[in-house]
């Protein structure tokens, strides 16, 4: 049977700025499947604001997740979504408008377990791109383990799949994303599927950290970024993302 409807899940902290043009960006996507299929989930996390307010505003089902955990954020959209198939975006990214069209025909062609989308800066700048090249280096030991790159930034897989791996792991504070690629790849594997990254389609991100702590922070707080690389270091995860707005 063909799949007709997605869930799109937004995790969200006092992202009243950046909901509207994440959420409109999935709306012009949808008009390329099944518009009227296409379910949005925004799991407000500790908000403050007005990100709730715009999100139902925009026809996105709200929910509440509380814990400084993104994975638990996360998970809390996916148990709720109604979709077959399941994408998540953060809320200060744009996903492209062919979107959703490639990722149900990369799921329909019968060889891919899921994957993600490779992450463009809404600007650069030369200290964004050697931060760039000092993650990527700080992830090459894990890369290379697992087979090589696995994309982020936006993943998507059947729902089936994802709760079959157990979703995204709440024992981590950070890094996340690569881990759930990492088991989503090795659970493909183990079907004769690949995970694929999107070819026509990409994710603009925001470069906010980088406008607000300036483009060299990755490099100049190397002691707090490997920190985070362990994805287990609560007070450096902390400070780095959820005491942060």
């Amino acid at each position: 049977m063909t799949p007709t409807s997605f869930t799109v899940v937004i995790p969200a902290h006092n992202e009243e700025k950046y909901i509207g043009k994440c959420l409109r960006a999935i709306k012009s996507a949808a008009k390329y499947v099944y518009p009227d299929k296409v379910e949005m989930i925004v799991v407000a996390n500790r908000c403050t604001d007005k990100t709730a307010d715009i999100a139902r505003r925009l026809g996105a089902k709200v929910l509440e997740n509380n814990d400084k955990c993104i994975a638990a954020v996360r998970n809390t959209g996916a148990k709720a979504a109604s979709g077959e198939i399941l994408v998540t975006i953060d809320a200060d990214s744009l996903m492209t408008k062919y979107s959703l069209l490639e990722i149900r025909e990369n799921l329909l062609s019968g060889k891919v377990i899921g994957g993600g989308a490779d992450p463009k800066f809404d600007r650069m700048s030369i200290g964004m791109a050697f931060s760039a090249l000092y993650v990527a280096i700080n992830l090459l030991p894990v890369m290379i383990k697992n087979g090589g790159y696995l994309s982020g930034a936006m993943f998507w897989c059947y729902k089936r799949d994802f709760m079959n791996i157990g979703g995204f792991d709440e024992g981590l504070v950070s890094l996340e994303d690569m881990d759930f690629a990492v088991r989503l790849n090795k659970y493909g594997k183990s079907k004769g599927l690949k995970y694929a990254t999107l070819k026509r389609s990409y994710v603009t991100t925001s470069s906010r950290k980088f406008d607000e702590f300036g483009d060299w922070y990755l490099i100049k707080n190397r002691r707090l970024t490997k920190r985070i690389f362990t994805g287990k270091d609560r007070e450096a995860a902390n400070a780095f993302y959820y005491d942060v707005r």
